[in-house]
This record gives structure tokens, C-alpha cells and sequence, in this order.
């Protein structure tokens, strides 16, 4: 597989990216060695993360999720993507019934030891979820880990474990559609149109999007973050 430099957005790490095309499909081997690889750089920087990320303030987007929930809390949540638990310890100080589900295994035992919740260690590429059970799906930070081609099937995954009108919450660095390495993690970048076009076929109708972090001009705000309802029965 061959991959080639592209202009990136001002805020974004260099890239190598590999443009998605039709024609190239990255084959099995290949989703392999994405998922080994950046699985592998998480592992080996766990204890650096997690100090590094632990006072993130993300209650914009914890609040964001939560509101649009129909029903009676708590509720049940999956925090996907939940790297070392810090959110999933929010959700299950707020009362909710939180389960993580990370693929890097010292991120698996750190939200396991810290939040005390229910964490399941899955490849994003191979999930295992149970049918309608989740009241919400607070995805931050974390899908854009997921190359183009395997995006919509994961997505129905994702929208096929909440249960009917349930609520996903995502948010993922913007860029122009190009996917590739980023200091060896895959990183799959998207812009607001596409990310819409995406949620849509996967059977979400969406609720809200912002960018962030609140109060920087647009292009001082990597982040774009949405809110979506699983439509349908």
C-alpha cells in the first residue's frame, strides 16, 4: 500500500495520508497492521495519556449526550473508546450506568481500576455488541481512529446497540477527508458534509454539532462535535 503527503488543516499534526479511493481498498493485512499498530502506540504511552489528558475538561460534551436522552435516568451509557476512564468515571458519578470499551489493553485495565465500571476490550473493526441496549453512545475522540472503508459498517454497529431514538454523541478532529499515520496512530479526518453524509446512511438524524474548544476562532477549533438519534424502529 502506497501512501503520499496532502495539504493538511493548519491545526493538525503532519500527516501521511492516503486519499480514499475505490479502486485501493485497504485489504484485510492491512486493517490488521492499522489497528495493531495503533493500538500499540496507545499501549506503550498509557501512563503519558492518561496524565496528559486527565484534566480535560469535557463536561461540554458529557452534558451534550446526556440532555437529549428520552426517559428516566440513570441511563446506560457506552463510553467507546473510553482510553484510560476518565469519562466513564464522570458518567458513573452522575448516577448512570456506564460500560466502557476500549482496544488498547493497559487503557482496558486503567478504566477497569479507576472508574470501577464494566470495561470490555474490543478491536473497533470487530464488535461484539448486544442489540438495543444502550441508552446512549458517547463516542469522544475516538472514531476517527477508523479508516473510511470500515466507517458506515461501524457506525450501524454502533447505532444498531442503542436502543430505539437513542443518543450518539461523537466528537473527532475536522480535516478534508483524507485519512493516513499521525505519530503512529491512523487517524481518518472528516469534514462537517461528509461526517453528515456518513451518520445519515448509517440511520442517525442529527440533533447538534459544535466546535471546539468554545470561544476560539473556527480555525482554532480542531474539533468538531455532533449529536445524533438513532432514527427509526
Amino acid at each position: 500500500m502506497e501512501w503520499h503527503a496532502i495539504s493538511v488543516p493548519p491545526f493538525c499534526p503532519q500527516l501521511v495520508y492516503r486519499s480514499p479511493t475505490p479502486a485501493m481498498p485497504l485489504a484485510s493485512e492491512d486493517l490488521e497492521s492499522i489497528t495493531a499498530q495503533t493500538l500499540a502506540h496507545y499501549d506503550q504511552r498509557a501512563e503519558d495519556f492518561r496524565d496528559g489528558t486527565r484534566d480535560h475538561d469535557v463536561s461540554q460534551n458529557i452534558a451534550s449526550l446526556l440532555r437529549h436522552i428520552q426517559g428516566q435516568a440513570p441511563f446506560t451509557i457506552l463510553d467507546f473508546g473510553c482510553g484510560p476512564g476518565r469519562d466513564l468515571k464522570a458518567f458513573a458519578q452522575l448516577g448512570h450506568i456506564a460500560i466502557g470499551l476500549d482496544g488498547a489493553r493497559k487503557f482496558v485495565a486503567m478504566a477497569r481500576s479507576d472508574s470501577g465500571c464494566t470495561v470490555w476490550q474490543q478491536d473497533f473493526l470487530k464488535l461484539d455488541l448486544p442489540a438495543e441496549h444502550f441508552d446512549g453512545v458517547f463516542a469522544n475522540a475516538s472514531l476517527f481512529h477508523i479508516p473510511s472503508q470500515e466507517l458506515p459498517r461501524v457506525l450501524r454497529q454502533l447505532c444498531a446497540t442503542l436502543k430505539p431514538g437513542g443518543i450518539l454523541f461523537c466528537s473527532n478532529p475536522r480535516g478534508d477527508n483524507a485519512e493516513g499515520w499521525s505519530n503512529g496512530r491512523y487517524a481518518s479526518y472528516h469534514d462537517l458534509a461528509a461526517w453528515r453524509s456518513q451518520m445519515a446512511n448509517a440511520g442517525y438524524r442529527e440533533i447538534e454539532h459544535y466546535y471546539r474548544p468554545a470561544g476560539l476562532p473556527r480555525e482554532r477549533q480542531p474539533w468538531l462535535a455532533s449529536v445524533w438519534r438513532r432514527t427509526g424502529a
